[in-house]
């Protein structure tokens, strides 16, 4: 890390005491790099609200295959908006139901959209958005 920058934080021991415990479930060593990373998920966040951000993200699908023409729609949905899905992963998760991860790149409002149709095309059990971002 370049140029390092110390600064104090005053917090409700009772809080203090929660994030301390939780930090310690999720293996951070110091206050000082979960706050970091505090701030960079704030830093993505907003970048997703800006319409006209470029970012990344992944959509992961749950859904059984055997639901009537999920397949083609879930292509065609694809192949509509190939310039912003980078790849696809597809995993036969048992004999009924598949998991697919479909990262995704562009503009924030644009990716929001395609993450949206996937999600929300019938027959999918659960779907989810990931949102990342450059800074």
């Amino acid at each position: 890390m370049s140029n390092l920058e110390r600064f104090g934080v005053s917090m409700e021991s009772d809080l203090l005491e929660r994030f301390d415990t939780r930090l310690a479930e999720r293996g951070y060593r110091t206050r000082s790099e979960a706050i970091r990373d505090l701030v960079r998920q704030d830093l993505v966040n907003e970048a997703w609200e800006q319409p006209n951000a470029q970012v990344f993200g992944t959509v992961t699908i749950l859904y059984d295959h055997h639901a009537h023409g999920l397949g083609e729609a879930l292509a065609a949905l694809q192949h509509d908006h190939h310039a912003a899905i980078v790849c696809t992963t597809h995993v036969h998760v048992d004999a009924h139901n598949c998991l697919e991860v479909i990262i995704v790149k562009g503009l924030s409002r644009k990716v929001r959209s395609i993450a949206d149709s996937l999600i929300a095309a019938k027959g999918v059990k659960h779907g989810q958005l990931v949102c990342s971002a450059v800074h």
